[in-house]
């Protein structure tokens, strides 16, 4: 049987970057609007200062390979040499069996750059299908100085895995979550539904806020992927796309493969269970009944569906902020709003569902950050989200609501009130459908803000750098 001869290899090769010819990358990627991401990827690929290779993870059809494009037409932007820039899609089958460093060779062959010599930025995309990709990235990262590498991959949870494993001091991961709700707005060209605070003491404001609620909710069911608020055709079946091509992957494919699952259907039964739950409090016993899967599984598989960027589990603290001994209950929340629309139906404004999704549309632009958050809960009361600093100080709570009600009747706050004053927190948000002010309540100062002004002022912030203490809870533009 004849191999793929060399030629044909350079003539893939040419196709994928087409830069090397007239300086642009390909029309299906610049279609699209740079995701806001890029301001925060672009200077690490940029940057020498630090030899290491990056690791660019994520879920599925989040956009990686669209900002990896975007990335190389900034660099040749920026006056770098288009043949010192190479992409290469290693999921195509005419790269089956070569290493990375037959694929470097190619690429000088294809080129006549020599990267012992010259500086070069090579991009693999799809690594998961390269065998041992850990240990020959982490020669190439030790041996040849004068390549910057990226690589990047579908499989979130077995790259995440290596290179925790193999690329310690070698590698730097980064993590690009589904789209912001401040994103979605960007790409869909439609920010003049937020208008800046008048100053710095202010939150962003809305002149039309029904209309930014309808785009909030179409956020909801739709947002989180790129493709997806771009196509009519996928919303009208978000399921067939996002559940057949992205959970189903990850279910189906990448878990199994990588922790070597026997029972798919457990899994999918907990992952589809824990989906229509998020933002509800759950416990290991309640699941473990429910499904007849030990606790221990479950507990498993929950890491699993993390470690895939799936779900984020949340902690709970009393009243006093305290954290509990045994932590038996806790919250799981979609990383991904849309994600439940795909897998039960989308939801409309006055769905007795869009309180939990709101909540889960919330933490999901907290998950873009470092930020760790709780949930407080003690016998006659809750608080929808803590943050308690290093020193185990509360440094700011906040009630999520889809209701104007506690902004016209502020006294049924009673749990949020009583929290602050258990903790010295002089200040508190509460979100809200349509209304925004400040009230003083037993010596608490309340924010009142709309969810979905709240939701696009988090991401924005995390993503712009905007690392501040208060960041997010009063949302205070720069």
């Amino acid at each position: 049987m004849k191999k793929v001869p060399k030629e044909q290899i350079i003539k893939r090769l040419n196709i994928e970057n087409p830069w090397w010819k007239n300086d642009k990358i390909p029309k299906i990627y610049s279609a699209y609007n740079p995701r806001a991401y890029l301001e925060l990827f672009f200077p690490l690929i940029e940057s020498r200062k630090i030899r290491r290779a990056t690791v660019l993870m994520g879920p599925r059809r989040v956009g990686k390979t669209v900002l990896i494009h975007h990335t190389i037409q900034n660099l040749v932007s920026n006056g770098i040499f288009s043949k010192r820039i190479v992409y290469f899609s290693v999921d195509h089958p005419i790269y089956n069996g070569l290493s990375l460093d037959s694929l470097l060779e190619i690429f000088s062959e294809a080129t006549g750059i020599d990267p012992l010599e010259e500086e070069c930025y090579i991009f693999f995309d799809e690594i998961q299908y390269l065998k041992n990709w850990e240990t020959h990235l982490k020669l190439i990262v030790d041996s040849l100085p004068n390549l910057k590498c990226t690589v990047s991959g579908s499989a979130a949870a077995a790259l995440r895995l290596k290179s925790n494993e193999s690329g310690a001091g070698r590698f730097t991961d980064f993590l690009l979550p589904p789209l912001t709700f401040h994103e979605y707005l960007e790409l869909l060209d439609k920010n003049h539904l937020v208008c800046p605070p008048i100053s710095n003491k202010d939150f962003y404001t809305s002149d039309n806020i029904d209309e930014l609620n309808d785009n909030f909710i179409h956020y909801l069911n739709y947002g989180g992927y790129p493709e997806v608020i771009f196509s009519e055709m996928i919303q009208a079946d978000p399921g067939r796309f996002i559940k057949s091509d992205i959970i189903d992957k990850v279910l189906l494919r990448d878990l199994p493969g990588l922790y070597g699952i026997q029972d798919i259907q457990e899994l999918n039964y907990l992952f589809t269970t824990l989906a229509f739950n998020s933002s509800n409090e759950v416990s290991l016993d309640e699941l473990s009944k429910g499904s007849g899967v030990t606790k221990n599984t479950i507990k498993k598989y929950i890491e699993y569906l993390e470690a895939a960027f799936l779900i984020k589990t949340v902690h709970r603290v009393d009243r006093n902020a305290k954290r509990f001994k045994r932590a038996n209950f806790f919250k799981v929340y979609l990383t991904n709003p849309s994600i439940r629309s795909a897998l039960f139906s989308p939801i409309k404004n006055n769905d007795e569902a869009i309180g939990g999704l709101s909540e889960t549309a919330i933490f999901s632009q907290w998950f873009h950050s470092d930020t760790l958050l709780h949930y407080a809960r003690w016998k006659n009361g809750e608080v929808d989200i803590v943050n308690i600093d290093k020193n185990q100080i509360v440094s700011w709570a906040i009630e999520v609501k889809w209701t104007d009600r506690f902004y016209n009747r502020p006294y049924d706050l009673k749990n949020l009130i009583q929290f602050c004053h258990s903790n010295n927190l002089e200040d508190a948000a509460v979100t809200t459908l349509t209304k925004t002010g400040k009230i003083k309540l037993k010596n608490v100062n309340l924010d009142f803000i709309p969810t979905s002004i709240y939701c696009y002022t988090v991401g924005r912030n995390i993503i712009k750098g905007k690392h501040t203490i208060r960041e997010g809870l009063t949302s205070r533009s720069t």
